[in-house]
């Protein structure tokens, strides 16, 4: 890391980020209608490379490997200026929020040098594969397989929900390494080539017209013996850590301070409307203003967590599901707000598919009910729920296909 007497003083910082801030981050354009999210992504990458030219792109990363090499109080800055100014790199939260992280803090030296520059500065995108069709809330029960033969791992087996797949150049997978073990024992991670023939990306269509999540099918997949992320048969610390990760850029997104999007937007469109005196609607907007500054307040305390130096725990799932309910809450003011016209009015479209993505905010990254055990259990102390299969070795579950 650079010396501090050979960097920027932070208001210098401040200043740079601001005056770029000011001329790119202008809010996006992109062709619409764009159901699978690749002409935002595209505008997003567009973006992020002139943030990596500007040479405000991994501030806190090693400079060896793309970053700065900054301490992490220039990383809040960066979050400061960038919450004032449109979100220009909303599809990059897998890439920035998760997978780099993960290379940071687990990857070799070998690994780091290969894939982070290029990440950092939004030239390839990342994506997460997690979850199979009978392995979701219990993703140890995953029967993805991969075996070592000689140089290479060979990789079989299936994923959902896996976003933005289809334009990832590469992505960061769990499969079983050994099912003589427990099922959180047999686990490892990988890095894989999205490009490569052997892996099929098959689009899932989605209530609100989307389809940037996908299945994803791996027949005979080869990858170098060397894109073993972490060691081996550890892969269920790292899917944990990674997890604790996506948590937190989902629950505190990429911006610092007091954000209350969903109640500026509602309560400009309530006054539009004529119904800002209602005193219900008013009461329903001060509830999500309120919730809104508490979600604010648990992201700056979990980022300033992390600037002293601490890896996510389990805490990130307050802000997930808080982010979650404020959906959920921002879905039937909204709806209330606009009234019929959220169904057949000129803007309907508008409204109504605001209304369905709400949806996934209770599933993506971990469900609501996911989230409450992990907060009860790992932060409150209170008794974890029975596992009867927690000793078993895989081979003997009867899970997903496995009879």
């Amino acid at each position: 890391m650079n010396s501090a007497a050979a960097i920027e003083t932070e208001d210098e910082f401040r200043a740079r980020a601001r005056a770029f801030l000011d001329e790119h981050a202008t809010g996006l354009e992109y062709e619409q209608p764009d159901p699978r999210s690749a002409n935002e992504l595209e505008a997003n990458k567009a973006f992020q490379q002139k943030v990596a030219e500007a040479g405000l792109a991994g501030i806190t990363y090693p400079k060896e490997f793309g970053g700065l090499g900054y301490p992490k109080s220039y990383d809040k800055i960066w979050r400061e200026e960038v919450s004032k100014s449109a979100d220009m790199t909303t599809q990059l939260t897998i890439s920035h929020g998760m997978c780099v992280p993960m290379l940071v803090e687990y990857g070799t030296d070998e690994q780091r040098a290969e894939f982070l520059p290029d990440a950092i500065a939004g030239r390839t995108v990342w994506c997460q594969m997690f979850s199979e069709p009978g392995a979701g809330s219990d993703v140890a029960s995953l029967q993805t397989k991969a075996v070592l033969d000689g140089d290479e791992w060979t990789i079989n087996g299936q994923k959902v929900w896996t976003t933005l797949g289809h334009v990832s150049d590469y992505g960061i997978l769990i499969a079983r390494t050994d099912v003589e073990v427990s099922k959180h024992a047999g686990i490892t991670m990988f890095i894989v080539d999205m490009n490569d023939p052997a892996v099929e990306i098959r689009p899932i269509h989605q209530i609100d017209g989307g389809k940037h999540f996908n299945e994803i099918f791996f027949t005979d997949l080869r990858i170098p013996k060397d894109w073993m992320l972490g060691d081996l048969n550890n892969g269920w610390r790292m899917a944990t850590a990674m997890l604790m990760y996506e948590r937190v850029a989902i629950g505190t997104g990429q911006t610092g301070g007091i954000q209350t999007p969903m109640y500026r937007e509602l309560s400009n469109e309530a006054v539009k409307r004529g119904v800002s005196v209602d005193p219900v609607i008013r009461q329903d907007l001060m509830r999500l203003y309120s919730a809104e500054v508490c979600k604010s307040l648990m992201g700056m305390r979990t980022r300033a967590e992390q600037q002293a130096g601490k890896t996510p725990g389990p805490g990130g799932s307050l802000g997930k599901l808080a982010g979650a309910m404020i959906a959920t809450t921002y879905r039937d003011l909204s709806l209330s707000i606009v009234g019929p016209g959220s169904v057949a009015g000129e803007d309907s479209g508008k409204w109504s598919k605001a209304a369905l993505t709400t949806l996934a905010a209770g599933i993506a990254g971990g469900t609501n009910e996911i989230q409450r055990n992990i907060i009860g259990e790992r932060v409150l102390g209170l008794p974890r729920e029975p596992s009867v299969d927690k000793d078993a070795p895989f081979k003997d579950l009867m899970v997903g296909t496995q009879r």
